[in-house]
């Protein structure tokens, strides 16, 4: 993907010489093209859509080399709740927070927002220091702080030691380091003392409310989900923390947390995130969301900690000892969800192959809507002008080359 100055340009100014062309099936953001086409140079998308279509000015572009037939182009995938990866974790150093990034990165989460778990204040700004430069460079897309701000009688694996009512000042102490527009979102439990300040304070900083780890009535999480809305800040809805998890079960008579935030996404003012990996959810909850709120208030994420990529066995999450067996990550002695393995791939996979769920719902939940809640600028879609993230799979949804920024990355 070499330019050639000399050579023929498009009205764009764009060199055909150093153009791109993938063909295949295109998952596009209204409809699946059975026989398309996605033109790329440097790092943007030149054209997306069907093969008979394809534009006059890019019929210079051209195949790599051992393109085979028969395969999907997907977005990159946008995953907002991810902890880390391949031994990494976010919030502990830059090098580990990069080689997280890189893990998601290879697995067709092209764009990925670093989380941190409640710690201290000291710990907490140590890892937005750690993961801001990844954000400067573009290897993240923003830091996400679930806590401190939680319930500690839904802290799942969040260290119980570590939450505190909302504190202003130390919130704004993270924003000042971590620098402007760093601090993507933020998960806070709406019962606890003073967190009626939050949305507010939030959208004046930029960061995305999420409510989570929260024991609230449903009378306080509607309050905070509206009061979000009424302070709207990047997308423009409230954002929900793993629905279900870190949160008590909707019940006839006490409906909670979880029914306000199916009442908010479905009145199109809360996206709700869903880690679809079969362990954090029952295939059957995870296909009333898609029936009843749709897609378009889906975000599929991760929640996936530093053993992603790794073998089974026992490892940390912000300190506390966890025990992967399987896609099943516990807490050591409680034995409380404590993150998952499963990369946004493997969850798309397990949402088409196992329950059923239409490809392009699947995928517009991986990409579009999480990075629409979270107005993450030219990702999220396969369409003209946005980055050339194109994620590569085969007739079984494995991966089978990555494409990040116009660049093809290694395999994992």
């Amino acid at each position: 993907m070499t330019s050639t100055p000399q050579g023929p340009t498009d009205r764009t100014g764009t060199d055909r010489a150093s153009t791109t062309l993938l063909t295949g099936r295109v998952v596009l953001p209204s409809e699946t093209v059975a026989d398309g086409a996605v033109v790329v140079a440097g790092e943007q998308v030149l054209y997306a859509g069907p093969r008979a279509s394809l534009p006059p000015e890019h019929s210079g572009a051209t195949e790599p080399a051992g393109w085979a037939p028969g395969l999907t182009l997907l977005p990159g995938l946008v995953d907002l709740h991810c902890h880390g990866g391949s031994g990494g974790e976010f919030g502990t150093d830059t090098e580990g927070a990069r080689t997280a990034a890189a893990h998601h990165h290879r697995a067709g989460s092209t764009t990925v927002v670093g989380s941190l778990v409640s710690a201290s204040a000291e710990r907490l700004l140590t890892g937005v220091r750690a993961c801001a430069p990844l954000v400067r460079d573009g290897d993240l897309a923003g830091i996400h702080l679930e806590g401190p701000f939680l319930s500690t009688a839904r802290c799942g694996a969040q260290n119980p030691a570590a939450l505190v009512a909302p504190d202003l000042k130390l919130l704004e102490e993270l924003v000042l380091e971590a620098g402007p527009g760093v601090i993507a979102q933020m998960t806070w439990a709406p019962e606890l003392p003073g967190a009626d300040q939050l949305p507010a304070e939030l959208a004046r900083l930029g960061i995305l409310g999420a409510v989570g780890h929260t024991d609230a009535d449903v009378r306080t999480a509607r309050a905070a989900l509206a009061a979000l809305v009424e302070h709207p800040v990047r997308g423009g809805q409230a954002l929900v923390t793993h629905l279900f998890n870190g949160m008590p079960p909707m019940l006839s008579r006490q409906p909670g947390p979880v029914a306000a935030a199916l009442s908010a996404a479905g009145r199109g003012e809360a996206v709700l995130e869903v880690i679809a990996d079969g362990v954090h959810l029952d295939s059957g909850t995870v296909q009333m969301l898609f029936d009843t709120v749709g897609p378009d208030q889906v975000a599929l994420v991760s929640d996936c900690m530093a053993a992603a990529g790794l073998p089974e066995g026992d490892y940390t999450l912000g300190g506390l000892h966890v025990r992967v067996q399987g896609r099943d990550v516990r807490l050591v002695g409680s034995g409380s969800l404590a993150g998952g393995v499963s990369c946004l791939l493997d969850q798309v996979r397990w949402c088409v192959t196992d329950l059923g769920v239409p490809l392009p719902d699947a995928v517009r939940a991986a990409s579009t809507t999480p990075a629409r809640a979270l107005a993450l600028d030219g990702v999220g879609a396969l369409a003209a002008g946005l980055r050339a993230d194109v994620l590569v799979v085969d007739d079984a949804l494995v991966a089978h080359r990555v494409m990040r920024r116009g660049a093809w990355l290694a395999a994992r």
